[in-house]
């Protein structure tokens, strides 16, 4: 399996920028929030509705989730692999593909930018609405590009760089490992009263799985940034503010992304109708405006084809150790 790492890479990163994700096409991580969701239903059922009772049922969902989305995987391309490897590409291409999101991102974040544009303030909220976790129907026009900015931030890490981090490491199966612990904290990792327990174990986990991508993320969008836009004010804004966040991981690309366009991001904000204060990201050297959306999506694409180039070289070298070893 290694030692078509780096062509599976590359196959399933051009597959994402040729299909992103078709509605018509079942889609896995759609499947890990079911499987998620059923769990969640039948553990709190059965454990006691305690704070210990909470956190122990949310380890047993994470252990059965993280078992299910990597032992099939695994199994599903070993099988492959043995029946010919030609088949085990192919299967591991697609299943890649699938979970890489740099066209997604891009698609998302310009149907905010349409409406923006084209359309009524209400219907860029609502458009922002399908991309974020915060409240929105509340939003103004700047808070609407600021959060639709910092979404492209954030998953420039979650949805492309740590996916292709994984891949490198440990092909379809650990990426797919990746993609649950990341499906889990969104769907679990929240601070309030029904999943202050219960999501612990998931929120931390995933915190664990996206330390080292993050910081990755965040030196190769420094690095990416040379392509029109600033790296030296990328770097200091990094520097300054890539700790201002309660996630440990967050802040890293959102400083880059803040640095890079000479920007504001984070601030306060709402959630499930409660208001939560948050420090500011970068200095308001200007206003927010609608072009900053694109110009996010296009710094993403640039860490995206640098992140591929550096892990797809990763893939090939630790292929080479292996030959050496053998």
């Amino acid at each position: 399996m290694l030692k078509y790492r780096a062509i599976v890479m590359l196959g399933a990163f051009v597959l994402d920028l040729l299909l992103g994700d078709p509605t018509w096409l079942p889609h896995p991580v759609i499947m890990m929030g079911k499987l998620i969701g059923f769990l969640e239903d039948r553990l709190r059922r059965i454990f006691p509705k305690t704070d210990r009772g909470e956190r122990i049922a949310g380890i047993v969902l994470v252990l059965i989730v993280c078992l299910v989305c990597f032992g099939i995987p695994f199994l599903v391309v070993w099988f492959a692999y043995r029946l010919q490897p030609y088949v085990g590409v192919a299967l591991e291409i697609f299943f890649c593909g699938q979970l890489l999101a740099a066209r997604s991102l891009r698609s998302e974040s310009m149907k905010v930018y349409e409406r923006l544009i084209n359309g009524t303030l209400d219907e860029a909220r609502y458009a922002v609405s399908m991309i974020v976790g915060r409240d929105t129907e509340n939003l103004s026009r700047e808070g609407v590009i600021r959060a639709a900015v910092e979404t492209v931030a954030e998953n420039t890490s979650d949805g492309v760089i740590a996916p292709m981090f994984y891949m490198a490491l440990g092909g379809a199966p650990l990426m797919f490992l990746y993609k649950a612990i990341n499906t889990m904290d969104s769907m679990l990792g929240y601070k309030n009263d029904r999943y202050l327990w219960f999501g612990r174990c998931a929120a931390k986990l995933d915190d664990a799985a996206n330390y080292v991508p993050a910081r990755l993320s965040a030196l190769l969008m420094i690095a990416a940034s040379a392509a029109g836009f600033d790296p030296a004010n990328a770097f200091r804004i990094y520097k300054q503010d890539r700790r201002k966040h309660a996630s440990p991981n967050s802040a890293q690309t959102e400083s880059v992304m803040a640095g890079a366009l000479h920007i504001q991001l984070a601030g306060d904000a709402s959630y499930f109708g409660k208001i939560y204060k948050k420090p500011f990201i970068g200095k308001p050297d200007r206003e927010v405006e609608d072009e900053d959306i694109p110009r996010a999506y296009r710094l993403m694409y640039f860490t995206s084809f640098l992140g591929l180039a550096v892990f797809a070289g990763m893939a090939f070298v630790l292929n080479i150790l292996q030959i050496i070893r053998k």
